[in-house]
C-alpha cells in the first residue's frame, strides 16, 4: 500500500493478451473497496513478482484471482485494524467504501492517510500482505455454437457466413475482455475446421512450415461472430468468475460439419474440412 490510497499488485501471472493485468487488478480493486485505477500491477518479473505456475488451462482468472481476492481481503483486515486505531472505535463498526473507511459517527479516514499512520506514526511497517491458492475443484466453462453457412456444390467449398458462440464463464468480471477471448478463440477453432494442416513428405519432413502455405484465419476471414455471454455465478470463484478462454475453440468444427450435414448431406469427420474433401463425398 502506496501513502497515495494506491496499492502495488504483484503477481507471477502472465497476461499473454488474456487481459489477466486487468482482471486481477479489478478483483483487487473490489476486495480493496477502492477504485481500479488505484492499482498498480507488476507481473511477470522473476526478479521481483512471486512464483506462478503459468498461464494455461485457461486458469489465471480462477486460480490466481482465488489468490489475488484472498489476499486483498488480508490487506483491508490491516487497513481497518489501523483505522479503529486512528477513529478511536472498535474495528467491528467501521465500513470500507471508495478507499476511505468510516464510522457510524460518520468519521472516516482516506486510504492514504491510513498508510502514512502506520508507517510513521504508530508501528512503522508497511500495510501489505501474499497470498497463494490451491484448487481441489475445477469448474468447467461451457459453450453451445452454431454456424450458418454456405456450400458450393461444384467446388466443395464451405462458406462460413456468420458463427454465434453462447459461453457460461461464470459471471463475466469484464465482458468486454469476455468477448475479445471467445472471439479469438472462435477464429482459431474455425482455422482448425477449414483450413489448418501439416504436410509431410515422404521422409517425414513438413512441406507446408510457413504462413504462407499453412494457413491461418486472420481477419480478412473473420465472419460475423456472435457472442453471448450467459451470466451465472460459480460459488468457488472469485467474484463468481471461472475460465473463458479456451471452450470456444471446441465449437466451430463440429458445428460446421453439422451445418454441411443440414446443407448437402454429408458427415465430415476429420478436419481440416478442404474443399477436396468436400467435393470427393458429394460424388461418393
Amino acid at each position: 500500500m502506496n501513502e497515495d490510497g494506491s496499492f502495488n499488485l504483484s503477481t507471477g501471472a502472465t497476461d499473454i493478451g488474456t487481459g489477466s493485468d486487468t482482471i486481477l487488478a479489478q478483483i483487487a480493486a473490489e476486495a480493496l473497496q477502492t477504485d481500479y485505477e488505484k492499482m498498480i500491477v507488476l507481473s511477470s518479473d522473476t526478479d521481483n513478482t512471486p512464483f506462478d505456475t503459468g498461464a494455461y488451462a485457461s486458469s489465471t482468472t480462477y486460480i490466481t484471482g482465488n489468490a489475488v481476492k484472498k489476499c486483498a481481503v488480508q490487506v483491508l483486515e490491516i487497513i481497518i485494524e489501523a483505522a479503529a486505531e486512528m477513529l478511536e472505535t472498535d474495528k467491528t463498526e467501521l465500513t470500507a467504501a471508495e478507499g476511505m473507511v468510516t464510522a457510524p459517527d460518520g468519521k472516516n479516514v482516506g486510504y492514504g492517510e491510513i498508510c502514512a499512520y502506520r508507517l510513521y506514526t504508530k508501528g512503522q511497517l508497511q500495510i501489505q500482505s501474499s497470498a497463494s491458492y490451491v484448487a481441489h475443484e475445477s469448474p468447467p466453462p461451457f459453450s453451445a455454437q452454431f454456424a450458418d453457412i454456405e456450400v458450393d456444390i461444384e467446388t466443395g467449398e464451405i462458406i462460413l457466413h456468420r458463427i454465434a458462440a453462447a459461453i457460461d464463464c461464470g459471471h463475466p468480471l469484464n465482458p468486454i475482455l469476455a468477448e475479445g477471448q471467445v472471439e479469438g478463440s472462435v477464429l482459431n477453432g474455425i482455422s482448425y475446421a477449414l483450413t489448418e494442416e501439416y504436410l509431410f513428405n515422404s521422409s517425414g519432413r513438413m512441406t507446408n512450415p510457413d504462413f504462407g502455405r499453412y494457413k491461418i484465419c486472420s481477419a480478412i476471414d473473420i465472419p460475423e461472430i456472435i457472442t453471448i455471454l450467459a451470466d451465472t455465478y460459480e460459488e468457488t470463484g472469485p467474484y463468481g468468475a471461472k475460465s473463458v478462454g479456451e471452450i470456444a475453440l471446441n465449437g466451430p468444427a463440429p458445428a460446421i460439419a453439422n451445418a454441411v450435414f443440414d446443407a448437402v448431406g454429408i458427415r465430415l469427420r476429420h478436419t481440416p474440412f478442404t474443399p477436396e474433401k468436400v467435393w470427393k463425398l458429394l460424388h461418393e
